[in-house]
């Protein structure tokens, strides 16, 4: 269980829907054996609305106050796996919440494929309300990426490309990454991993 005094800083997950935060941060959740948390699940849950409600019944702007509040809850922990919403990193609060006990990790990728990614994964469920509106999620994701991307390369300390890449070997280089990075994880979740 994660606490204010858990060794190792969370390890964040940052970037654009379809990039695969959840699906990596579980399986580095796992294999580091830390609690995951997804903050717009956790949003969802604390609310019993998803966030497609949300930005329906209350706006855009009301669900970032949300979503900045999930991050001030989840960053008051350490010894976690975090992926936050594509849009949090663009409040410089939640990037200073977050890197206060984590370090960030832009997981990044092609819109084209992340469009695709989506669809398959939603079906005709609207899930996504930044796309609900556009005929051509591949346009509105590249646009999207590009309003956003100098936040995501100011927040982040690593950078991966997901584009062509499973979520387990996105996990593999994740944890390359961390294991170089001082106090990210335990002294244990180190000795676990392959040399």
């Amino acid at each position: 269980m994660a606490s204010l005094l858990s060794p190792g800083r969370n390890l964040v997950l940052v970037g654009m829907m379809g990039t695969g935060k959840s699906t990596v941060g579980r399986i580095l959740a796992g294999r580091l054996d830390r609690p995951f948390v997804d903050t717009d699940a956790a949003i969802e849950t604390r609310t019993g609305r998803t966030v497609a409600q949300l930005f329906a019944e209350l706006g855009e702007r009301r669900f970032r106050a949300l979503e900045a509040e999930e991050v001030r809850r989840v960053a008051a922990l350490r010894g976690q796996v975090v992926a936050v919403g594509g849009g949090a990193v663009l409040d410089p609060a939640n990037v200073t919440h977050l890197r206060g006990t984590g370090d960030l990790v832009l997981l990044d990728g092609d819109p084209d494929a992340l469009a695709a990614r989506i669809a398959a994964q939603q079906g005709d469920d609207p899930a996504r309300p930044l796309l609900a509106a556009h005929a051509d999620p591949a346009a509105a994701l590249a646009a999207l990426r590009r309003a956003r991307e100098d936040a995501y390369l100011a927040a982040a300390s690593h950078t991966i490309d997901t584009t062509a890449t499973d979520p387990d070997e996105v996990a593999d280089a994740v944890l390359w990454w961390a294991r170089l990075v001082p106090g990210l994880l335990t002294p244990p979740e180190r000795a676990t991993l392959p040399t």
